[in-house]
């Protein structure tokens, strides 16, 4: 995938393609169940889609997995489709750790955000607990904030046709003064 037009932040959001569902013909009542239930499976197909990247970048340091937060990723919808307009990188200034992601066109997915973030690591001073000058390394030590033990994402296409992916950590990483681990 060319990395053109990435911006990432810090936040997420979710969103579902139905791509192969089967043509069935249903009562009204038995169709809502039926979408519910196809919408729930594409979810739970969705969430490892954020929680193996995220995790796999805290295993190599020895840190606790990250679990899924069902809360913190209806809060990271409900701020994703803030932005769903503008796709613009502002947070939502809660009190929960945020990462924000936006990519040029609708391809992107949970991991082509994590792994924008994760790479920050070369910009990571663990002796110095700062980044290099004049570049971003907060979102890699969200990722790896000991503390912070679930997450909450979602994915938008925003207005543009553009991709806003968020996250959201609890509790909140990046404590001026501490180290991540």
């Amino acid at each position: 995938m060319e990395i053109r037009g990435l911006l990432s932040c810090c936040l997420f959001g979710t969103f579902l393609l139905i791509s192969s569902a089967p043509s069935l013909y249903f009562s009204h009542s038995t169709h809502e169940l039926s979408s519910h239930l196809l919408a729930r499976s594409l979810l739970n197909n969705t969430i490892p889609q954020y929680l193996i990247p995220h995790n796999a970048v805290r295993a190599k340091l020895g840190l606790p997995p990250l679990t899924w937060s069902k809360k913190l990723a209806n809060y990271a919808s409900w701020w994703a489709h803030q932005r769903q307009g503008d796709c613009a990188l502002i947070h939502s200034n809660s009190n929960y750790g945020e990462n924000l992601f936006w990519g040029s066109g609708e391809d992107w997915e949970p991991g082509d955000a994590v792994e924008a973030w994760a790479a920050e690591r070369s910009y990571y001073n663990h002796n110095t607990n700062s980044c290099t000058h004049g570049k971003d390394c907060l979102h890699y030590t969200q990722i790896i904030w000991r503390q912070s033990l679930k997450v909450g994402c979602a994915k938008v296409i925003c207005r543009s046709k553009d991709t806003f992916i968020t996250c959201n950590y609890d509790p909140h990483g990046n404590v001026i003064g501490q180290k991540p681990f």
